[in-house]
């Protein structure tokens, strides 16, 4: 059964990029998107998402703060942080709320493949 995936980006150019990408890989399937971090928690508490592939720097409530929200009711959904900000993430307030993984956008989308099948078949 594939595994279900939130895309979470300001960008509508990005998520288009990230939904056909994934929907040409087996073993995954877009539920939906969103296009902040309120919008991804209010749409993540509807469509109970396998994988969260969420963006750093967003308008309303950023990759950090959404994550944390989003740890607390779906904390066996891994997280992985896809931005262009890398370098300004530190790395244990990601850990910390919850992300698990944090990826940079200038990465090989295979880089980002291989991520989501590591984290979406191991355990919780």
């Amino acid at each position: 059964m594939d595994k279900s995936i939130l895309i979470v980006d300001d960008s509508a150019p990005i998520r288009r990029c990230l939904r056909a990408f994934v929907e040409s890989r087996s073993g995954f399937t877009v539920c939906g998107e969103a296009v902040d971090g309120v919008d991804a928690v209010e749409k993540a508490r509807v469509l109970r998402p396998d994988l969260i592939v969420l963006d750093f720097s967003m308008p309303r409530m950023n990759g950090i703060e959404a994550a944390a929200l989003l740890q607390s009711f779906l904390p066996s959904a891994p997280i992985i942080l896809f931005t262009l900000h890398k370098e300004e993430v530190s790395t244990r307030m990601a850990h910390d709320a919850g992300v698990s993984s944090i990826l940079s956008k200038t990465e090989q989308l295979g880089v980002l493949y291989k991520e989501m099948q590591r984290l979406a078949h191991s355990p919780a």
